[in-house]
């Protein structure tokens, strides 16, 4: 399927290392991992880090077509330190190149021709107004295309209202457990249990499926009228970067093949435990080494 991932690219400097990183980047590359064709609309700085990015995308076989190159921001970093039980904090250095990126109108129109069958977008690059408007601009011209929300909110870096018309401009939205209680003040969700915050949340803004990850325990999933809680896998964990966007990949590529909701649970549950037991956000990976666990 063709994929279209609009988001910020970025350097997660860690203590002692750094990974190319960036919840709609770390997307793509997963998503084309899996087979897919996959777009990725996004700038860097023209500097060193910019080009390692672009030189990793060619590597992997990831157009850089739609990354703009630009002198007047740097390549987005952000500092990454681990709290005690192994999550990650991040501290986002902006504004960054990814804060604009700009297509032409030959970029536009092939991105639209062929149709792509999913869009991708988060919240981060969102707060900027290009990003923003660009986004809303591609899905006014792809009304075809289903539409995935990463929530994935990082502190500063979203406003109530962005994220309430981002999920209303969603299909498919995917949270972590701890932005639930968030996304409940947001939307006005009323819920006493996980379910019935699935089931109101999917009312609210009429969405086709929601999804909360769980970390180690796995996932819930609720689509076609059906909730289930999914077990997750054990695995020797490396960090966890990166994890919930090859989850995200996975899920799109099962929901599409139209597997049902246990199968899509199962799934994503794999993947995203695999690329936990790696370091970095887009580490390699197989189906297979994911269907053995």
């Amino acid at each position: 399927m063709k994929i279209v991932s609009i988001g910020e690219v970025l350097w997660d400097v860690l203590p002692s290392t750094k990974h190319l990183g960036g919840a709609p980047f770390n997307f793509a590359w997963h998503a084309h991992n899996l087979g897919h064709h996959v777009f990725f609309v996004s700038a860097v700085g023209n500097d060193q880090y910019g080009s390692r990015v672009l030189e990793r995308m060619k590597a992997s076989g990831l157009s850089t077509r739609f990354v703009r190159q630009t002198a007047d921001y740097p390549t987005g970093t952000v500092t990454v330190s681990m709290d005690s039980i192994g999550l990650p904090q991040y501290t986002i250095h902006r504004p960054a190149a990814y804060d604009f990126p700009a297509l032409s109108r030959a970029d536009f129109d092939a991105l639209l021709n062929p149709a792509p069958d999913w869009i991708y977008f988060g919240t981060l690059q969102q707060m900027s107004v290009p990003p923003h408007n660009l986004t809303m601009k591609l899905l006014a011209a792809a009304p075809a295309a289903r539409r995935f929300y990463d929530v994935n909110l990082r502190a500063a870096s979203y406003t109530p209202e962005l994220v309430r018309t981002l999920a209303r401009h969603a299909h498919v939205l995917k949270l972590n457990e701890q932005e639930v209680p968030v996304l409940k003040e947001i939307g006005g969700i009323q819920a006493g249990s996980r379910e019935q915050f699935c089931r109101n949340c999917l009312s609210i803004f009429q969405l086709n499926a929601i999804c909360v990850t769980l970390g180690p325990e796995g996932c819930a999933l609720l689509m076609d009228n059906e909730y289930l809680e999914s077990p997750g896998f054990p695995v020797q964990v490396a960090d966890t970067i990166g994890a919930g966007d090859a989850f995200s990949a996975a899920l799109v590529h099962a929901v599409n093949a139209c597997w049902s909701a246990a199968q899509i649970a199962d799934f994503a549950n794999r993947v995203g435990a695999v690329v936990a037991s790696r370091p970095g956000g887009t580490p390699h990976w197989t189906v297979t080494e994911a269907m053995a666990l």
